[in-house]
Parts: C-alpha cells; sequence; structure tokens
C-alpha cells in the first residue's frame, strides 16, 4: 500500500514548517505517491509565485517531485470520485474539490493519505488518514 502525500505537507517543507525529508526518510518501508492534481496544485503556487521566490519553488518542486510517482486521474477514478462526491453530499459535508480528487484517488489504489488537513480527509468513507510527526 502507499501513501499519498497531499499538497499541504509538501508545502510545509518547502516553507520549512516541516521536515519532509526526514519524515520520508524515517519510513523507509512505505511507497509515496503525488495525485496528478495535487501536481497542479504545487505547480500553481510556482507559476503565482513572485520572481524571487519563483526559482526557489520550482527548484524544490522539481526536487519533491523527481522521485515520487504520479498517480493520473483515470475512468477509475473519476468513478470514486463520483462516489465520494455524492457520499459527502448524502451525509450533509463538502470538502474542496480538490481533495475530493486525491481522497478518490487514494481510495481507487487503496491507499492513505498523508495530511496535515485530517479534519477534511476524515469525512471520506473508508479513506485512511495519516498526520506526519
Amino acid at each position: 500500500m502507499a501513501i499519498i502525500l497531499d499538497a499541504d505537507v509538501i508545502i510545509r517543507g518547502e516553507k520549512g514548517a516541516f521536515d519532509l525529508k526526514a519524515w520520508l526518510e524515517s519510513r523507509p518501508d512505505d511507497l509515496f505517491e503525488v495525485a496528478a492534481i495535487t501536481v497542479a496544485e504545487l505547480w500553481h503556487g510556482v507559476e503565482r509565485a513572485d520572481v524571487v521566490r519563483r526559482t526557489r519553488r520550482q527548484q524544490y518542486l522539481q526536487g519533491v517531485l523527481a522521485p515520487l510517482p504520479i498517480v493520473p486521474y483515470t475512468e477509475q477514478t473519476a468513478h470514486k470520485h463520483a462516489w465520494v462526491w455524492a457520499a459527502l453530499e448524502a451525509a450533509g459535508k463538502t470538502i474542496g474539490s480538490y481533495d475530493l480528487i486525491v481522497a478518490a484517488t487514494a481510495l481507487e489504489r487503496g491507499s492513505e493519505v498523508a495530511t496535515f488537513n485530517k479534519r477534511h480527509f476524515e469525512a471520506v468513507p473508508g479513506l485512511k488518514v495519516i498526520e506526519p510527526q
């Protein structure tokens, strides 16, 4: 089973609020992945950065993503996405659009999600959530 990294984990690593490298190294038996939508979120941050931060942010992002498999959004992911979305709506709950896709990606693959936003992801039925320490 893999662990899908949410954008906030990678962003906190960039900002120095979390030692992402040390946490990944502390779990040598785990496989880490990133959902394709998370890559879009992260590159959006690069695109919005001012000139001073843009190069540093781009280098950080390329370094973090290089060794990680990127999980595509497939037709099967779309089915799981629709299921999660409908289940949350039926329960009167909502989470962000991108979080829905990350959750669907993880559920489809039988993976866990590593995030600092446990409250949102724990609303998803059957999803295993890890808060990095």
